[in-house]
């Protein structure tokens, strides 16, 4: 099936690794160009080697920390010097740390809004002026606490909520200029951020990290973890040409563990 990505162009943000990597290797296999991003060199090196074997089009690497400004900025104006333009933005971020609200501290909150939401803004913004011209796409990778908190993440259910107003707010904003902006936020993905995640439930609770895993597949009702391309063909359909009309929605991939609508 032709997606209408063959020749676009397209900038995934925090993409060395995890749910950002799974993105752009469908996107590149989609026949698009795709420029990575990661704060390691090595990493982000390593993942374009890797996506540039099953990859139609390029798919190339630049050094972003999503916290700083001026590297997201670089990030953009890279991407547009190497492609020419960008088609489809996804933004994506590293997780919050764990914590309640007494464990985390005001430099915690400071920290996680920088990385968590204003790494979403500033990318936005960046972007916005190419995508105004190619009439262009936004996929925001969150959270699944964007829909229902998730015990022991605060900082991640206070900014994750906040992307759902800016991505409501920019799909008015945007729809008059043929940009289209929705978010999808993960499940329990099989990542290395879910495992370790697991891993810090596990030693609390006196379990191995396989105990851990186990009691989370048996609440979620299709029984198992989702596959990192498994969210990565969700996050391709969105900023797909297949999507025409779908603007300021939010959506999960789950296997049915969110009850919240």
């Amino acid at each position: 099936m032709d997606l209408g990505l063959r020749g676009k162009n397209v900038l995934v943000f925090a993409s060395s690794k995890g749910l950002g990597k799974a993105a752009a290797q469908a996107y590149a296999q989609a026949g698009a160009n795709v420029m990575l991003t990661s704060r390691s060199l090595e990493n982000v090196k390593e993942a374009a080697k890797e996506l540039q074997k099953d990859a139609e089009g390029k798919v190339l690497f630049t050094i972003c920390d999503v916290s700083k400004k001026e590297q997201i900025e670089a990030a953009v104006k890279e991407t547009v010097e190497q492609f020419g333009g960008i088609d489809v933005l996804v933004s994506n971020a590293g997780g919050p740390p764990p914590g309640t609200f007494e464990t985390v501290t005001e430099e915690d909150f400071e920290w996680a809004y920088q990385l968590t939401l204003m790494s979403v803004v500033r990318s936005i913004k960046a972007a916005h002026p190419h995508l105004k011209a190619s009439k262009g796409k936004v996929v925001l990778i969150t959270s699944s606490s964007m829909k229902e908190p998730v015990d022991g993440l605060l900082l991640s259910n206070i900014y994750r909520m906040g992307l759902v107003g800016l991505n409501k707010t920019l799909a008015k904003e945007f729809a008059p200029d043929g940009i289209l902006i929705n978010a999808i936020g993960p499940g329990r993905i099989d990542t290395e951020r879910v495992r370790t995640l697991d891993a810090i439930k596990a030693e609390k609770q006196d379990k191995s990290p396989e105990e851990m895993k186990a009691a989370s597949e048996a609440m979620i009702p299709m029984g198992r973890y989702g596959e990192p391309h498994e969210f990565g063909n969700a996050v391709l359909f969105l900023g797909s040409g297949l999507n025409s009309y779908i603007t300021g929605q939010h959506f999960l991939a789950d296997g049915a563990l969110t009850s919240a609508y």
